[in-house]
């Protein structure tokens, strides 16, 4: 048994730092993978656990690769470059105002979208407006990493933003009402306080005013709209102004859906398959433009990097990981609310700058569920451990596979910015954004539950 908890542990460790580490541009799946298939090959996790490992985390990663579908509809018809130009012509000059509308569009992102999605979509369109308006290297650092961390921990209001908070969801007995009521106070109070830091950090580097006028931008970059049935071989350049309001009252109406319709059994995952499929549909009735960018740009392997990351965070359970943990933390945690909530959000925090927020919080999670404790007590541990993978993960660029991916795209797009930029910043708010979570989800659920 001791061969093979340390052997566990070695595989743990080596192959999450692999898809840390990402030599050469290597996809993330790929280490977890072969991590995954030692594990069960050696036994560590018996195949009779698949399917149970397969019934927690379908539903999650289904829900949100059918989001990340919803994303690359919107970009196909041109919104998101509409968003990047009319975001610079509507601050009238003002970078501080500019400032304000990257963070609202940043949060909003992952609110409608989540949190991968939103670096995806938010970045490049910041990149965009940055280059029109032509600031320094100092001053596109303060839009661009306060966007940055705006968008990652606007994942915690909500749990269909991330995919590690959705698979958790189902083994603490939340459903997405009893979630949003429970952690949407504390965790936006969090966020806007780190929202108020970053902008007083960063206050001599965001210029009050801004060059605005004349911004040039490229007509052949609109998206072209062409009337399926029309005759005409002349194609307008002008937005379809149709299709972004009924593709945004969809993406709206599903958020909605994902809530209302739940509350009645109904799976979160079937509600946004529809949604995709919807938003697919339409365009192809609109441009009759079939499904092949979206087969390529869909990220699939996020349903096989999930399932083999929950098996090698089974494999640690297995190895009696998780009843270390309990034997270390069960008293504090079963002492009172206050105590439950300041060591897992602790907890939750170390471990997701070590190695990463998504086996962080399936750790935390399981770890939980042989604690035996009463379910109120079980639930808000479980929202303290959420502060700590989507918040206090934020401190370093490891904590979160969002941040990883935001400093490739900079690296690809040429915008340096190392290791120490990012944690002289997060050193000083993140600490003070997550106390100040952790302690508003213990006064807010307190006033909850009495």
């Amino acid at each position: 048994m001791l061969e093979k908890t340390l052997l566990m542990y070695i595989i743990f460790f080596f192959f999450t730092f692999l898809m840390l580490w990402r030599p050469k541009g290597l996809n993330e799946t790929i280490p977890t993978t072969i991590g995954a298939c030692l594990v069960l090959a050696i036994g560590i996790v018996p195949y009779s656990d698949i399917l149970a490992i397969l019934e927690i985390i379908s539903g999650a990663s289904i829900t949100i690769i059918s989001t990340i579908i919803m994303t690359i509809v919107l970009e196909s018809i041109g919104f998101f470059k509409w968003v990047a130009h009319n975001l610079v012509n509507k601050t009238k000059g003002s970078g501080r105002l500019l400032f304000l509308y990257i963070i609202v569009i940043c949060f909003l992102m992952t609110l409608f979208f989540n949190n991968d999605g939103s670096i995806l979509i938010t970045t490049p369109i910041i990149i965009r407006v940055l280059s029109m308006i032509k600031l320094k290297p100092h001053q596109k650092i303060a839009y661009l990493l306060s966007g940055a961390l705006i968008a990652t921990a606007a994942s915690a209001p909500i749990a269909v933003s991330n995919i590690s908070n959705l698979i958790a969801l189902k083994i603490v007995g939340l459903d997405l009402n009893s979630y949003v009521e429970m952690m949407f106070v504390p965790s936006m109070i969090g966020i806007l306080t780190i929202a108020i830091l970053l902008f007083l950090y960063f206050k001599q580097d965001i210029p009050k005013k801004i060059e605005y006028q004349n911004i040039p931008f490229d007509m052949t970059e609109k998206p072209v709209f062409q009337h399926p049935f029309s005759q005409s071989s002349t194609q307008t350049e002008e937005y379809d102004w149709y299709m972004f309001k009924l593709c945004i009252a969809i993406v709206v109406l599903i958020r909605i859906g994902l809530f209302s319709l739940s509350a009645f059994g109904v799976p979160i995952e079937w509600i946004a398959i529809a949604g995709a499929a919807l938003l697919i549909g339409i365009r192809w009735i609109r441009y009759r433009k079939g499904m092949g960018d979206i087969v390529k740009k869909t990220p699939w392997h996020i349903l096989l990097f999930a399932f083999s990351m929950y098996v090698l965070v089974y494999g640690l359970k297995n190895v009696g990981f998780n009843t270390l943990l309990f034997e270390h933390l069960h008293g504090f945690v079963e002492s009172n609310h206050l105590n439950a909530i300041a060591v897992m959000g602790t907890l939750l925090t170390i471990l997701s700058n070590l190695f990463n927020n998504l086996p962080a919080v399936m750790i935390g999670t399981l770890s939980l569920t042989e604690m035996n404790l009463d379910i109120d007590t079980l639930q808000v541990a479980y929202l303290a451990n959420v502060i700590g993978s989507d918040i206090g993960a934020l401190l370093t660029p490891v904590g979160t596979l969002a941040t990883l991916l935001w400093m490739f795209i900079l690296k690809k797009n040429k915008i340096p910015i190392t290791w120490g930029q990012y944690f002289k910043v997060t050193i000083m708010i993140i600490p003070i954004g997550l106390i100040v979570s952790l302690l508003s989800l213990y006064l807010w659920t307190n006033w909850l539950f009495f």
